[in-house]
């Protein structure tokens, strides 16, 4: 399918979404994340999408947050109706893997889709920040939550209250980035390390994803009794006999995901 405001392709396994208004810094409209959604649902339904990857079009910028022009007409009912976060959550309860390459600006929306996402992967230019406060709101698509999970209140709140940007070795430093590459390896690191979780068990790498997100969510006797279940589900499948098999006989595994 043809889209207006992203790319989207598939090769090798992995599908790429790639926010196509350089022009704007890849600003997220009411367009943009209509076709991120039916993006997704495709991927979703494609047996040679095994993961996915997020990126931006241009150098300068990954994501630069929402379409401004847009946001200054939005009203209460577009707070409740919440369409950026509820995307962001369909991201973070995905299927399949899901990576971010940050090439350059993760502002606002475009710092909460990334941590929506499985794994971040910056380049040495990307630069972050959530200013919404500066335009008296706050960042309303999971920035409140997602940052405090992955950073720690005190670091979130600090970060939300001054709206500063920052730079992609302290987004390292923090946890918020997995890791950070010259621009240049961007795409390749990003695709090595889907490559690798694709080399994975599927039914391992998507139960993983719902027990690591569900038991950091409740406390520890919960996390373990969905990790206890979890394993005991693995232990039935055939993947579970094919990767056993396969490191004994010292060969590649074939999964079937089954």
């Amino acid at each position: 399918m043809c889209y207006e405001t992203i790319l989207a392709d598939v090769t090798n396994r992995l599908g790429t979404i790639t926010l196509n208004r350089p022009g704007v810094r890849n600003a997220l409209s009411r367009t943009v994340l209509r076709e991120i959604r039916h993006a997704l649902a495709d991927f979703a339904d494609n047996e040679d999408v095994g993961a996915v990857i997020f990126t931006g079009a241009g150098d300068k910028a990954f994501i630069a947050g929402a379409d401004i022009t847009q946001l200054v007409d939005y009203t209460f009912l577009d707070g409740l109706a919440a369409e950026m976060q509820r995307l962001y959550d369909y991201i973070e309860d995905y299927g399949k893997p899901t990576i971010a390459a940050i090439n350059g600006f993760a502002l606002g929306g475009g710092i909460e889709l990334a941590m929506s996402c499985d794994i971040r992967i910056a380049s040495d230019t990307a630069r972050f920040g959530l200013p919404e406060t500066k335009l008296g709101i706050l960042p309303g698509a999971g920035g409140t939550q997602r940052l405090t999970r992955l950073v720690g209140k005190g670091r979130a709140v600090e970060l939300i209250l001054t709206g500063r940007i920052f730079e992609a070795g302290e987004a390292l430093s923090i946890g918020l980035v997995t890791d950070v590459v010259p621009q240049a390896e961007l795409m390749d690191a990003a695709r090595a390390t889907a490559g690798k979780v694709l080399a994975k068990g599927p039914l391992a790498v998507r139960l993983g994803k719902l027990v690591i997100k569900n038991g950091a969510e409740a406390d520890q006797r919960t996390g373990l009794l969905l990790e206890r279940l979890a394993q005991a589900l693995l232990y039935s499948t055939e993947d579970k006999r094919e990767g056993v098999e396969s490191f004994i006989n010292k060969r590649a595994a074939e999964f079937t995901g089954r």
